[in-house]
C-alpha cells in the first residue's frame, strides 16, 4: 500500500529506481530524506488462478475456517473502522492482490455484524481500478469512510458506507480528493464548529497534484485546494483535540519528528495556518528495509488525541517504530507524549518491554485512545524468534496516561513476514486499531496459511480482538474522610448500597474514600444525583480518593465509581448522605444532638467522638454547638 520499496523495520535505503522517481513524481526528495520506491503502475491485472474458490475472509487470529480462503492471493495494510454506537459492525480495507504473481492491486474490503466472530469479502471498491494505501474511518455516528489512491498518479477519492461496510458509495469525484503517496485522513467527532470536517495529509514530494493538506467541509464531497504544510513532514497520521485542533504527528523519513497544529482548520471560513511545530524526541530514527520488512516501512508515526473528558483529556501519543540512537540494527517501539496541546514533550519512553537485544526488532507499531482514556498499542514482535525475524503481534496498554504501561503480552502465533510476498518484497507498511472501553479491535497481516502451490506461506488479513488482561478490582468499602487540625484524620462509612451513612461535619471540601481488592491506578468518579462536584482524584495503593466541592448542607449525593484501571466497568453507586451537626446520626438534627455537644465540651478529639467535631478544629467547642442550632430540624431521607 504505501510504498512499493520502504521496509516496516530496517533501516537500509533502497538504492534502485531512484531516477523513476524523480520521473513519477513532481518534485525531488529533498536532501536528506529516503528516496523511497513509490506506488507506481507496473503490472496490468493478471489472470487469476484459484485452488479454492470460496469467498476472501477476514477471520479471527488463527487458521481460515471453513475453507474461507483464497489460495495465491495477498492482503496487507489493513485499516480497520468500528461504528461506536454498535461495537459489533465492523470494517476492513486493505490492498487485495488477487495473485502474487502480479503487483496489480485493489481496494479490498470486508465487513462483521457480529463483533468480529464472522468475516464476509464482498470484493473490492472498483472492479480493475489499480489503488493502494487504504485508510478507513467513522464518524460518531456509525458511518464508515475509506480513502484510497490511484498507483501512479496519487489521486485519492473517498467512498463512504451507511451499512456498516457492507456497500460503499464514492462520495468524492473520482480521483477528487487529491492526495498523495502515504496518505492519512481524520474526521472531527467533536461537537465544535469544524464538526464533521475531514482533514487528510500525505508526501508532499509524490502528490496527485501538489501540496501536503486538504480538508473536506462536506464530509468528503469536495476537497479544498491543497495547501503545503511546514516542513513537509510524512509517513505519519493526525487526529482532533476536544477543543477541535487539528494535530499532525509525523517526520523527515529521519530522526526528526514534529507534532504540528492547526487551530483554525476547523473554521470553514478560512484557509488553514499551522501555528505550532514541536520537535518531538523519539529516542531513534525511522526504520526503513531489511530485515523483517525488505521493501518496506517498519512503521509508521500514529498520532492520537485523548478526547475522554477526564483528567487525561487533551493528552497527544504519538508511537513511532525506531533504530535507538547510537546502534545500527534492532528496533523498539517509542512513545511520548503531551499534557500541554503540544507545547512540548516527555522524553521517548520504550512500550516493549523486553530486555534490551540489539538484535531484536519491534516493529509495526500502533496505537488507539479509547473513550475512557485508556492507551491501547500493537506492534509485531521478534523477541522469541531464533532467527530474529519470525513475528508474532504483541499487546500493552496504559491507564494513566501512558505513564506507566502493562506487561507485554503475545495475542498471536509466530508467522514469518518473508514469505507471501506479492511481487513487492513486503507485507505492507502499517496495520492497525481502533479502542472502545474494553478492549481494542485489531486488523494486521500475517503468514499464518500455507500455499502447497507456491511453496509458502500467504499473506492474508486478519482480525483480533485485544483487552487489558488485569484482574477486575472489587469495591470494598467507601468512607468520607476529613482531617481534624491536629487531632488527625479520621473516616465516616458509607456503606455501598443501601441507606446512605451520615457526614455531620462541615467543610468546603470532603474526601471520597474507595477502597478495593488490590492497587488501584486510574479510575472514574461520576455524581449519579446531588449536588456536588468531582474534582482531582487520587490514586494511593488499593484506595481512590475523589474530592468534592458544592456540596449542600443536607442531601445525599450518589457517586458513580467506573473504569477502574481501565475496566469499562460500572463498581458500583454509592450514597453518601450529608447532613451538618448530626453528630449521632440519626438523620435530623435535633435535641440529642445538642445534648452530645454540651456533654463533650471541651473535650479533645479522638476516634470515638470525633463526629462532635463539626467545624474539624480538633477540639469539641462553642461553634459545634452553634452549628447545631444553626442546622436544628435539618433532615435528610
Amino acid at each position: 500500500m504505501r510504498s512499493s520499496t520502504v521496509s516496516t523495520t530496517s533501516l537500509l535505503i533502497f538504492l534502485g529506481s531512484l531516477a523513476s522517481l524523480a520521473t513519477a513524481s513532481a518534485q525531488t526528495p529533498p536532501e536528506g530524506r529516503f528516496p523511497e520506491p513509490l506506488e507506481k503502475y507496473e503490472m496490468p491485472p493478471a489472470y487469476i488462478y484459484r485452488l479454492e474458490s470460496s469467498p476472501r475472509m477476514v477471520s479471527p487470529y488463527g487458521s481460515f475456517v471453513n475453507g474461507n480462503n483464497i489460495v495465491g492471493d495477498a492482503a496487507n495494510e489493513p485499516s480497520i473502522s468500528v461504528n461506536p454506537t454498535d461495537g459489533n459492525k465492523m470494517a476492513i480495507g486493505w490492498r487485495q492482490f488477487d495473485t502474487w504473481t502480479s503487483n496489480f492491486r485493489q481496494a479490498g474490503y470486508g465487513y462483521t455484524t457480529d463483533g468480529g466472530t464472522t468475516w464476509t469479502f464482498p470484493g473490492v471498491l472498483q472492479n480493475g481500478a489499480f489503488r493502494s494505501d487504504p485508510v478507513t474511518n467513522s464518524d460518531e455516528t456509525g458511518n464508515f469512510f475509506y480513502l484510497s489512491i490511484f498507483v501512479g498518479t496519487f489521486c485519492g477519492d473517498i467512498w463512504r458506507s451507511t451499512n456498516g461496510g457492507q456497500a460503499w458509495a464514492l462520495r468524492s469525484p473520482q480521483a477528487g480528493a487529491h492526495s498523495g503517496d502515504k496518505e492519512w485522513f481524520t474526521i472531527d467527532k467533536t461537537n465544535g464548529m469544524g464538526h464533521g470536517f475531514q482533514y487528510q495529509f500525505w508526501t508532499e514530494f509524490f502528490a496527485c497534484d501538489f501540496g501536503g493538506f486538504s480538508r473536506s467541509t462536506d464530509g468528503g464531497v469536495t476537497w479544498q485546494t491543497p495547501i503545503s504544510i511546514p516542513n513537509s513532514p510524512q509517513w505519519g497520521t493526525l487526529d482532533v483535540a476536544s477543543n477541535g485542533n487539528l494535530f499532525i504527528g509525523a517526520g523527515n523519513s529521519g530522526s526528526v519528528f514534529w507534532c504540528i497544529r492547526s487551530s483554525n482548520a476547523q473554521n470553514g471560513g478560512v484557509t488553514p495556518t499551522f501555528d505550532q511545530i514541536t520537535t518531538v524526541n523519539m529516542g531513534g530514527t525511522l526504520w526503513y528495509g531489511p530485515p523483517v520488512n525488505p521493501d518496506g516501512l517498519a512503521g509508521q508515526i500514529f498520532l492520537a488525541v485523548d478526547r475522554s473528558g477526564g483528567p487525561t483529556n487533551n493528552n497527544i501519543y504519538m508511537v513511532a517504530t525506531v533504530l535507538p540512537t547510537g546502534f545500527g540494527t534492532g528496533t523498539d517501539v517509542m512513545f511520548a507524549r503531551s499534557t500541554d496541546g503540544g507545547l512540548s514533550f516527555s522524553a521517548p519512553r520504550r512500550i516493549n518491554d523486553d530486555p534490551v537485544n540489539h538484535s531484536k526488532y519491534h516493529w509495526f507499531g500502533t496505537l488507539s485512545v479509547a473513550p475512557n482514556g485508556r492507551i491501547d498499542s500493537v506492534w509485531f514482535d521478534t523477541r522469541n524468534a531464533a532467527n530474529n525475524i519470525d513475528s508474532q503481534l504483541f499487546y500493552s496498554f496504559s491507564t494513566d496516561g501512558g505513564v506507566t504501561w502493562a506487561p507485554n503480552v503475545a495475542v498471536g502465533n509466530s508467522f514469518t513476514p518473508l514469505e507471501g510476498w506479492p511481487s513487492q518484497n513486503k507485507i505492507g507498511d502499517y496495520i492497525t486499531i481502533v479502542s472502545d472501553n474494553t478492549g481494542g479491535n485489531v486488523a494486521y497481516s500475517a503468514t499464518f496459511n500455507f500455499n502447497p502451490t507456491r511453496g509458502q506461506h500467504e499473506q492474508d488479513v486478519y482480525y483480533v480482538r485485544v483487552a487489558p488482561t488485569a484482574a477486575v478490582r472489587t469495591l470494598l468499602s467507601a468512607a468520607s474522610r476529613l482531617t481534624h487540625a491536629g487531632a488527625g484524620t479520621f473516616d465516616i462509612s458509607m456503606p455501598l448500597t443501601g441507606v446512605s451513612g451520615v457526614e455531620d461535619r462541615s467543610s468546603s471540601t470532603y474526601n471520597a474514600v474507595f477502597t478495593f481488592d488490590g492497587p488501584v491506578t486510574s479510575g472514574q468518579v461520576t455524581v449519579v444525583s446531588g449536588t456536588a462536584t468531582v474534582g482531582p482524584i487520587i490514586f494511593s495503593g488499593n484506595a481512590m480518593t475523589a474530592q468534592l466541592t458544592g456540596v449542600t448542607s443536607a442531601e445525599v449525593v450518589t457517586l458513580r465509581v467506573e473504569n477502574i484501571n481501565g475496566d469499562g466497568q460500572q463498581h458500583g453507586d454509592v450514597p453518601f448522605g450529608f447532613l451538618t451537626a448530626d453528630v449521632n446520626a440519626n438523620r435530623i438534627v435535633d435535641r440529642p444532638d445538642q445534648q452530645q455537644l454540651q456533654a463533650d465540651r471541651g473535650q479533645p478529639v479522638t476516634a470515638a467522638n470525633f463526629r462532635d467535631d463539626i467545624n474539624l478544629s480538633g477540639i469539641i467547642d462553642r461553634p459545634d454547638l452553634q452549628s447545631v442550632q444553626t442546622n436544628r430540624g435539618h433532615s435528610i431521607p
